[in-house]
């Protein structure tokens, strides 16, 4: 108890000091970041989220606090008093390295236990070291940057979309569940046992609703829910920024998203980004870049050349091109040719990884084309390929076949592994590319369940000239949909919704539910739109990814403030954990565990 009587409140925090400081006397708090003891002269470096402060003791003239000095540790809490002076050997690392604190006193508040890892942001420990014990890894300096930034986002994300006259609502957390893409998190009813509420993948529904009910501009920063397969960049729980709006077109919502990001990157970043956003279809996205959200910092274009090898002795290519749907991409990695042979087998596996049974290669040296497939192919076939590949001298031109969609796919992925073999990432991190790809697939077919998925979600409105094909061709349907990508992040997307009842009845008939199913699951939404729904549509930004963005980080943990594993664990506090019996027997649930 004694040590918190002789706590003493800060006058200044540890990041704010400066010449103009000089002669004044402040207290400071914080954790010991280091201690230096060099003999005549104790350093200890003193931090809290604002910055370090240096503060100076001398044994000579000070021995009782030299020697209390002496005893303090790493992530001791203390409290400083003295006298701001200049630093006779200044640091220009840190905004406080002009000056330092001669301390005339001190106080330990706390202290603390051998840590398990060193708070440093150069020798960082191993991530789920660093994740059980989150709250000592969040005393890092560029990791209590990130919510610094992630913080500054929010006030100018609300402040934006208040100047737009938008209004911002709740919506429910306890859900209706109806799964219609990503597994649903299921909650129990204790009170209506064998019941369950679904925590929200989206606001989706509900927003369409405050549309209909006259609303027309919604917004709201809410954490979202899916229980699916986890990659870097994702997480079980998230935190979207959601937007709806009545009576606008397409046009309307991109420019309104696009207003967001220039604002973000001025007062963030200092970077002024400028719009509208270039565009492409999502057909073109897929021919040219093999991805539907495809990294713009580089080139590397894919460039069908079926029509060039149709006729080929090479049989692979031939079998491709004869296939319906069937297609032979290539692509141009410029200066590549000096790849090794390992690394061209690494870039095969890479491939096989999505979908693909192989790669064929092609080197230029000399004028000769080197590969093993150079046999099959006659002189003219060559030229034809190098000429649209515009390939010269030190060019490694890599190939593809099989079906469109598979073939761009795989290739994507060899483009962006080349990419990174090349060294083309590290030049490019510090830039930004913003582009929209838009007219998605309405629809695509699932061999598996025998029907239609939506590509989006069922709600998405097809283009108006192609509403004849949900009776004729569904799968040519495209929608109107809009995808917002940054550095081949997909960080928002959105879409122009269903209004009319009929349309939606549609929709879900040809998703394979029947009409009693449809009722079950969407009844409500179906009633509101035969009450005079106004036409709509939205988006919403995946704000951990645009954190990520902004604070320069690939990993989207770096900016959630207590994340889970890619296996959807909480190393900090254990859970998911079990419960208790009782628990369980309050909301009439027994367990089959598999054996």
């Amino acid at each position: 108890m004694n040590k918190y009587m002789n706590f003493r409140k800060r006058t200044a925090v540890c990041g704010e000091l400066r010449p103009e400081n000089a002669g004044q006397i402040i207290v400071l708090n914080g954790w010991v970041d280091s201690t230096r003891d060099h003999g005549g002269v104790i350093f200890t470096n003193l931090r809290d989220r604002y910055g370090i402060t240096q503060i100076v003791i001398s044994p000579e003239t000070q021995p009782e606090l030299a020697a209390r000095a002496r005893e303090l540790k790493a992530e001791y809490v203390i409290w400083a008093e003295g006298t701001v002076r200049m630093r006779e050997n200044p640091n220009p690392k840190i905004p406080t390295g002009l000056v330092e604190i001669s301390a005339s006193d001190f106080g330990v508040i706390n202290t603390a236990e051998l840590l398990p890892f060193e708070i440093s942001d150069e020798q960082l420990a191993g991530e789920e070291l660093r994740l059980r014990y989150r709250y000592l890894d969040l005393r890092r300096p560029a990791l209590q940057n990130n919510f610094i930034i992630r913080s500054k986002a929010y006030q100018i994300i609300h402040n934006y979309f208040a100047e737009n006259g938008f209004l911002e609502f709740e919506t429910p957390v306890l859900t209706k569940s109806t799964p219609e893409g990503a597994r649903d998190y299921l909650v129990p009813s204790r009170v209506h046992k064998g019941s369950f509420y679904a925590l929200p993948q989206s606001p989706q529904i509900y927003k369409q609703l405050l549309m209909v009910s006259g609303f027309d501009r919604y917004m709201q920063i809410v954490k979202c829910f899916r229980d699916e397969d986890l990659r870097a960049d994702r997480q079980p729980e998230f935190t979207q920024i959601d937007v709806e709006m009545s009576f606008v077109e397409q046009n309307d919502i991109i420019s309104l998203a696009e207003g967001l990001m220039v604002k973000l990157w001025r007062e963030i970043l200092e970077i002024e980004i400028s719009a509208p956003f270039r565009r492409m279809s999502y057909r073109e996205a897929m021919s040219r870049y093999g991805s539907d959200k495809p990294d713009l910092r580089f080139d590397l274009e894919l460039h069908n050349i079926t029509d060039i090898v149709c006729h080929s002795e090479f049989s692979v290519f031939a079998l491709a091109a004869a296939e319906e749907n069937g297609a032979v991409m290539a692509m141009n990695a410029k200066n590549c040719a000096s790849f090794s042979r390992k690394t061209l087998d690494e870039l095969t596996e890479h491939a096989r990884k999505y979908g693909a049974k192989g790669l064929a290669w092609m080197k230029f040296t000399d004028g000769t084309a080197q590969s093993p497939i150079a046999k099959f192919l006659k002189d003219e076939e060559i030229s034809a390929i190098k000429a649209k590949l515009g390939a010269e001298d030190g060019d490694l031109l890599l190939f593809g076949a099989g079906n469109w969609g598979k073939c761009c796919s795989f290739m994507g992925a060899v483009r962006l592994e080349t990419a990174r073999k090349s060294g083309i990432y590290e030049n490019i991190r510090s830039k930004f590319s913003f582009h929209w790809v838009t007219e998605f697939p309405l629809l695509e077919y699932s061999e598996d369940e025998s029907r239609y998925a939506a590509c989006h979600h069922p709600f998405t409105s097809p283009m108006s000239e192609d509403i004849a094909l949900l009776s004729e061709n569904p799968a040519t349907a495209r929608a109107i949909t809009h995808d917002l990508v940054v550095n081949g992040y997909e960080t928002a997307g959105g879409s122009i919704r269903i209004h009319d009842n009929a349309v939606q009845q549609t929709m879900f008939d040809l998703l394979g539910m029947s009409r009693e199913e449809a009722e079950k699951k969407f009844g409500f939404l179906l009633s509101a739109l035969r009450y005079g729904a106004p036409p709509h549509g939205g988006i919403a930004f995946g704000l951990d990814r645009l954190c990520m963005l902004l604070c320069g980080s690939e990993n989207i943990r770096d900016v959630i403030v207590f994340p889970k594993t890619t296996s959807a664990l909480s190393l900090m506090d254990g859970c998911p954990s079990d419960v208790s019996a009782e628990q369980l027997k309050e909301l009439g649930i027994m367990l089959a565990m598999p054996k």
